[in-house]
């Protein structure tokens, strides 16, 4: 039996089936928990999605409604999470990433988990462990295990549209290097289904508030550094700066990918100020110029070799300038 047949059994023979994602929601861990949810109900079979935290507003089209967030429903998902009989971890390798409150609940349960995940180094942790680090997204393993278990026939346009949501997000609208060409035969799959991708393109494209563009701009104009010698991009925006533009989770998540479009870059950094943490977005350009271990060794961080996150309690001030300093020796 492959490791999908599996998987579905567990399914099928589960009665109380909690999905859960990593703290900190983007498009991918949105995508892979819905699209996974979708496909246990075409299944006959009932799930909840739990997270430690909502999603950014710009993935609000999508049907994030269905999810219970920890942060506003505690006792809730506690409960959820204590009569589970089966627990789904998708899109994160270690039940750290969930926040400390989620992590707890995840390792008191007893009962059965699933790991789909593509991060590199997991914990072992699940019962199953579905580790393919050199998938583009777990949106892309939901669609192999929706196929390689057989039911490729009920993937449909409700399953698909944020399977294909969490594919184009984590792979930056296909650029990066992690999309193979088992990727496209994913998306072909998707789209034979009935989505429509155009308009996953232009909800997430035309969904900008005028508050989001005005920081982007502000980011650009004023925060932008570059440090020729090492062709390396860094923004860092603190509270005060973020609240006078009415930030909302998710604002700056373009940005480094901004920064890497100028030319000759090899690295982008942003960083940004929220409850007395620096949150670090790392982002760079080919197998050569690697991130992860920079936010590995020194921003209790890490993730893809070229997409990474990390974080820093000194001020904005002291983390920019360990960061100047850090950053000749990795590039």
């Amino acid at each position: 039996m492959n490791i999908y047949k599996q998987i579905e059994a567990e399914i099928q023979g589960a009665s109380h089936i909690v999905i859960t994602a990593h703290k900190s929601a983007d498009g991918d861990s949105i995508g892979s928990s819905l699209g996974l949810l979708h496909f246990i109900e075409k299944l006959g079979k009932k799930a909840v999605v739990c997270h430690p935290d909502k999603a950014p507003d710009f993935l609000d089209w999508l049907d994030t409604n269905a999810i219970l967030l920890m942060e506003e429903n505690l006792e809730e998902v506690s409960a959820e999470i204590k009569k589970a009989d089966l627990i789904f971890c998708l899109d994160y390798n270690a039940t750290n990433r969930v926040g400390s409150e989620m992590q707890a609940l995840l390792e008191a349960s007893t009962c059965k988990k699933v790991m789909i995940d593509h991060h590199l180094n997991p914990e072992d942790f699940a019962t199953i462990t579905v580790s393919e680090t050199t998938a583009s997204s777990t949106s892309e393993l939901i669609v192999e295990l929706i196929d390689q278990s057989g039911h490729l026939d009920l993937l449909d346009e409700k399953i698909g549209t944020p399977l294909y949501l969490g594919i184009l997000t984590d792979t930056g609208s296909f650029r990066f290097n992690s999309v193979k060409a088992r990727t496209h035969e994913v998306l072909a799959k998707i789209l034979a289904s009935g989505v429509q991708h155009h308009l996953i393109h232009e909800k997430l494209s035309d969904n900008n508030t005028e508050s989001r563009l005005r920081l982007q701009g502000y980011a650009m104009s004023k925060k932008l550094e570059i440090l020729y010698d090492c062709n390396v991009a860094i923004i860092s925006l603190s509270k005060e700066e973020l609240a006078k533009y009415n930030y909302k989770k998710g604002d700056t998540d373009s940005l480094a990918n901004l920064l890497l479009s100028i030319k000759g870059m090899k690295a982008a950094i942003v960083f940004t100020e929220r409850n007395g943490i620096m949150k670090i977005s790392f982002r760079s350009k080919g197998a050569e110029n690697p991130v992860n271990i920079l936010a590995k060794e020194h921003f209790n961080g890490g993730g893809h070799a070229n997409a990474s996150g990390g974080m820093s309690d000194l001020t904005v001030t002291e983390t920019l300038e360990k960061l100047k300093g850090l950053i000749p020796q990795y590039f």
